[in-house]
């Protein structure tokens, strides 16, 4: 007899109940979260200069997320022969952090709170955009928990310092983050064609540590040489633009460039990186949902994250 446990309970189909990512349980009381996973939405989109509308991307993420709620025995794939996010994977779901409108330093700081919440809980936190400068208060988060490289998966280098005044918009967060003393680098990838970041942010980038490869340039290479890129032994933090992946695929995003990534370039990328190293947070920002009727760049983020978590807690007896 199988172990899945359709024959027990409710059916529990994805159409069916509250949208909390993935199906898990919602933990409303962050000093309670017990888990392995802690998912946190982070609905900000302020950081714009272009197109507004990300701060809806954590609920279309978490709507289409259903879509890959595995039951109750984790999700079979046969290419690896192995069954990924099983039950002994405890996942939940924060909800959103509170978002106080035209105030983004307050916005950060209760994203930021969120995610100390789920370290302190020994939990692996996963935070939803949100506009791209939602990675700033996640990467301020991790002040005390040691070393680590950052690698970004992204159309734009989001390496401008300052302009008008403006340092936490989504065209700042990775000078933000090479700024501080516990990142040890940067590896910049899929950043391509006319950028926001000026060519001096480009030397500033590579001066403080930054690894910057294009799509074409890393099709050129192939995953593996792209994977020993990325210093050997470090633990990861890792962010995620949707935007990073072809328009043609992804369009519900405010800054769409054409020539992204396709869905395994990205898949297999992570795939090696969970195998190679430990992942210690994540974020996947700028999910616009409303320039995408079919829902489908949606879909995406939701098949990348869990596919994500898959990988790392498969591999984590490494770690």
């Amino acid at each position: 007899m199988a172990d899945h446990g359709y024959e027990a309970g409710r059916l529990n189909l994805p159409f069916v109940g509250i949208s909390t990512f993935g199906k898990r349980p919602y933990v409303e009381d962050w000093s309670k979260i017990d888990a392995d996973v802690a998912i946190l939405g982070a609905p900000f989109d302020f950081g714009t200069q272009w197109r507004p509308g990300a701060r809806f991307g954590p609920r279309a993420v978490r709507e289409a997320s259903t879509l890959f709620s595995f039951g109750h025995a984790g999700a079979y794939d046969h290419e690896d022969d192995a069954t990924y996010l099983p039950g002994s994977v405890q996942i939940v779901d924060m909800g959103d952090a509170d978002i106080v409108h035209t105030d983004t330093l307050q916005s950060h700081a209760n994203i930021e709170t969120g995610v100390r919440a789920a370290l302190a809980a020994g939990a692996l936190p996963v935070t939803i955009g949100g506009d791209h400068s939602v990675n700033i208060p996640c990467i301020n988060a991790f002040d005390d928990q040691g070393d680590f490289h950052v690698l970004q998966i992204d159309a734009h280098l989001d390496f401008v310092d300052e302009r008008h005044g403006v340092r936490f918009g989504h065209g700042n967060p990775m000078r933000r983050a090479a700024e501080k003393p516990y990142v040890t680098g940067l590896t910049q990838l899929g950043i391509r064609n006319v950028s926001s970041t000026a060519k001096e942010g480009y030397a500033d980038a590579r001066a403080m540590g930054s690894d910057i490869l294009s799509v074409r340039q890393m099709r050129k290479l192939g995953t593996e040489a792209v994977l020993e890129r990325i210093p050997a032994g470090a633990r990861i933090y890792l962010t995620i633009d949707i935007d990073a992946f072809c328009p043609s695929i992804a369009p519900g995003t405010g800054t769409p460039s054409h020539g992204g990534f396709l869905y395994y370039e990205v898949l297999e990328l992570l795939q090696g990186v969970a195998q190679d190293h430990e992942i210690i947070g994540i974020d996947l920002v700028e999910v616009a949902p409303d320039y995408d009727p079919t829902g489908s760049t949606a879909v995406l983020a939701a098949q990348v994250l869990l596919n994500l978590l898959g990988f790392i807690f498969h591999n984590k007896a490494a770690f």
